[in-house]
């Protein structure tokens, strides 16, 4: 077992705590979702992840499983609305407005399946 070692600042002794190497991919937005959810309402576990230096790969591995997730989800969504090239190029208003509705729909989905579970 290593030994600790503490540093005095003032009237108080504080551990000498180093944390090991993380990688510098970064955090994308699901990733930076599920960190804030874990602080606001999980702070057992987002204080665990912490300590355990597993936050990290946790949040990129959320972040890419949800990304993931979008991307499957969404071809599916479309081809079951109707949505299509030729709509694009017919009627622009209509396809943005698909598209819009589609793609807050998948996100909703994620984020309950993956971001707040």
């Amino acid at each position: 077992m290593n030994e600790l070692t503490y540093t005095r600042c003032g009237d108080y002794y504080i551990p000498d705590l180093e944390l090991s190497e993380q990688p510098e991919a970064p955090i994308g937005k699901y990733g930076r979702m599920r960190q804030r959810y874990l602080k606001e309402h999980r702070p057992g576990l987002y204080s665990s992840l912490i300590l355990s230096e597993k936050l990290y790969p946790h949040l990129l591995e959320i972040d890419r499983a949800a990304r993931e997730r979008m991307d499957a989800m969404l071809p599916r969504m479309m081809e079951a609305a109707g949505v299509t090239e030729e709509l694009k190029a017919c009627d622009p208003m209509r396809w943005v407005r698909l598209m819009n509705t589609l793609k807050a729909q998948a996100e909703e989905i994620v984020l309950s399946e993956i971001i707040f579970n």
